[in-house]
């Protein structure tokens, strides 16, 4: 009973982790959409300095409480960390400008294989071929849904590159950083945040600037633009957290796999909020062909042998850390 019990509170726990993270992470695709379209706030970089600077706002009030304990991470590793979140985020801003939205894509999905490579050298990960060929499955649905043109030059290829690998070694990093260190998701947090935000808030108007001919102290700001931005670092807080969350329980490559489901669902509310010129028969094909391989992918990494660490490379201590990491686990799971 014990056993079976405590399974079942796990599998309620992740379930719970992963619908905050696709609710909190389609919301802010809408708000922010809102936002850059309707009423012309296109600094995106700054936005996200913003983001980070609620989110860090929220640790401080937070460890206040006592909800957050001590914690210690070594300042290179913070330091690899940042450099590798902020060339993420910036990179994805520069490939979105100089590449066609079709190669953009096709970079995001690359996200996927790249983060299967960093866990089979890193992690000593070994796939089925099932767990593969699943993986294939959600690449092709989603690459369906939404390539359209493709075209690429030198400067945009290397931006995109840069972005897909600085995106998927942040995110590998978040999981092994939680791993080794046995820290909760609001611990990694409360020390990665205030460095994201003054780097992003320092850098992002110059890059906004840069990006897009357009100084953000000149933005025409109004009531309504000011409470959609509030609202997207609120609701930032909530996506920063559960990716954390997600990745912490998960790996990168299932939080990378489940998370196109975002994607599906992110297309489905812009065909109930901006018409119906955006969902045809090959976006509902592809949909459906990547909901199929998502199902598949869960079914697949879950049985024994589907997806498997070889060795254990972590330098911890062995006898500690399990009692800290399922700790860690049982504090996110009670967000």
């Amino acid at each position: 009973m014990a056993p079976s019990s405590k399974a079942d509170k796990k599998g309620a726990a992740d379930a719970g982790a992963w619908m905050f993270n696709v609710v909190t992470s389609v919301g802010i695709i809408i708000v922010n959409k809102a936002l850059m379209a309707t009423y012309g706030f296109s600094y995106a970089t700054t936005l996200t300095g913003m983001h980070f600077a609620t989110t860090t706002l929220m640790t401080v009030v937070l460890r206040w409480l006592g909800y957050i304990q001590a914690s210690h991470l070594p300042f290179p590793e913070l330091l690899k960390f940042v450099v590798f979140a902020n060339f993420s985020i910036v990179g994805m801003n520069v490939s979105l400008m100089w590449n066609s939205v079709g190669f953009y894509q096709i970079a995001k999905l690359s996200i996927i294989p790249v983060s299967c490579l960093l866990e089979v050298f890193f992690d000593k990960i070994r796939y089925s071929r099932d767990t593969k060929l699943s993986i294939g499955v959600v690449l092709l649905g989603v690459g369906v849904c939404t390539v359209t043109d493709v075209s690429v030059n030198a400067k945009g290829f290397i931006a995109a590159f840069i972005a897909v690998w600085s995106t998927s070694l942040q995110q590998y990093y978040v999981h092994y950083l939680q791993r080794k260190y046995s820290l909760s998701s609001f611990n990694l947090l409360g020390h990665t945040a205030p460095s994201q935000a003054a780097t992003l808030l320092l850098l992002g108007p110059f890059l906004d600037y840069w990006l897009t001919n357009k100084r953000i102290d000149t933005y025409d700001y109004n009531a309504v633009s000011v409470m959609f931005i509030v609202l997207s670092c609120i609701i930032a807080v909530g996506t920063n957290l559960s990716q954390f969350i997600c990745i912490g329980r998960f790996t990168a490559v299932s939080f990378q796999v489940l998370g196109h489901m975002k994607t599906v669902l992110v297309l489905i509310m812009g065909f109930f909020f901006f018409g119906k010129d955006g969902l045809n028969l090959h976006v509902v094909l592809g949909m459906t062909i990547a909901v199929v391989g998502m199902i598949w992918y869960s079914n697949a990494s879950s049985k024994p042998g589907g997806k498997e660490r070889r060795s254990l490379s972590l330098p911890t201590s062995r006898q500690q850390k399990p009692s800290n990491l399922s700790e860690s686990n049982e504090h996110d799971g009670k967000v």
